[in-house]
C-alpha cells in the first residue's frame, strides 16, 4: 500500500524529502519498516529517523549515508504492508479497501467498479469504471448509502445518466 514518495534530496548526509499521503502527513514517520520501489519492484527498507521541515518532511533511510546514494531514491514510492495499518474504526474505510468494489445504485443497476479515489478537499470522489467512467462523490448518507466489504459492493443514490 503506497503511503508516500521520495520527492527530493535534503543535505549531504543522505537525508531525503518525503511527500506523504498519510493524514496527518507526519504519520508516515511512524512506520519504521517500509518498502521502497517503483514499477512494481519493491525492497525492504527502514526509516531510521525523520522530522517535519518547513511544510514538508525529511527522513533518513538506514544504509543511505550520502547525497549520491540518496539521489537514487528520488521518485521511489514508499509503501507498507496492509497488515501494518491499524484496524479501521466502524464506519471508516481505507481507500485500498474500496478499490475494486462494485458500485450499485438504488435501482440495483451496476455502475461499474471503483478504480481509484480522488481527494478534492471538499470530499473524496469515487472513480467508477463501467460502460463509462463516472465520478461519484463519497458523501455518506446523501450519496453513499452503504458500503459492504463482505459482499464487495457500494450502494449509491446515483442515476445511470449522471
Amino acid at each position: 500500500m503506497v503511503i508516500g514518495r521520495v520527492s527530493g534530496l535534503y543535505g549531504v548526509r543522505g537525508w531525503v524529502k518525503i511527500h506523504s499521503f498519510t493524514e496527518p502527513r507526519e504519520n508516515i514517520l511512524a512506520y519504521g519498516q517500509i518498502q521502497l520501489g517503483r514499477d512494481g519492484r519493491w525492497r525492504d527498507a527502514t526509516l531510521a529517523e525523520g522530522r517535519r521541515r518547513g511544510k514538508g518532511l525529511v527522513a533518513r533511510i538506514s544504509g543511505i549515508g550520502d547525497r549520491d546514494q540518496a539521489a537514487g531514491l528520488v521518485g521511489e514510492d514508499i509503501a507498507i504492508l496492509r497488515s501494518q495499518l491499524p484496524e479501521a474504526v466502524d464506519g471508516d474505510f481505507y481507500w485500498v479497501d474500496l478499490i475494486g468494489l462494485e458500485v450499485v445504485n438504488e435501482d440495483d443497476v451496476s455502475l461499474g467498479k471503483v478504480s481509484k479515489l480522488i481527494e478534492t478537499g471538499a470530499n473524496d470522489v469515487l472513480v467508477v469504471d463501467g460502460e463509462r467512467e463516472r465520478l461519484i462523490p463519497f458523501i455518506r448518507e446523501s450519496v453513499v448509502k452503504a458500503v459492504d466489504l463482505d459482499s464487495g459492493t457500494i450502494r449509491v443514490d446515483w442515476e445511470t445518466d449522471y
